[in-house]
């Protein structure tokens, strides 16, 4: 078992290994039960089944169009940051047309996040 216990102005600290129930009591009154979070209660989402199926139907033109919508551009403006045209930005969205590893490291850098989304 793994304990966190969350405290405002520090990095918090963890309890691992059996924890007896008195001391899991003892946190939770001392700091408060939100403070206190055991592991084996939270689930790793890359586990859930939404998980599973959205990641599916998620490719590099779905996630172009997330990170540019989220970044209120449009087709065009990201055309121009890219020097290519808006056609260019549409297809690389429908997935009819590929990106390249140098246009994923650029998008990287625009939207702040891994090429790896792009590719």
């Amino acid at each position: 078992m793994l304990v966190h216990v969350n405290l405002l102005n520090t990095d918090g600290f963890k309890v691992e290994g059996t924890i007896p129930e008195s001391v899991l009591s003892y946190l939770k009154t001392e700091f408060g039960s939100s403070n206190v979070k055991i592991e084996e209660d939270l689930v790793d989402p890359f586990d859930t089944e939404w998980f599973k199926e959205t990641s599916s139907r998620l490719t590099p033109g779905s996630n172009l169009k997330f990170y540019r919508k989220q970044n209120r551009m449009t087709q065009q403006e990201l055309a121009e940051r890219l020097g290519t045209t808006k056609q260019a930005v549409c297809a690389m969205e429908h997935d009819s047309r590929p990106i390249s590893k140098r246009t994923a490291k650029i998008l990287a850098g625009l939207f702040a996040t891994s090429p790896a989304r792009f590719i």
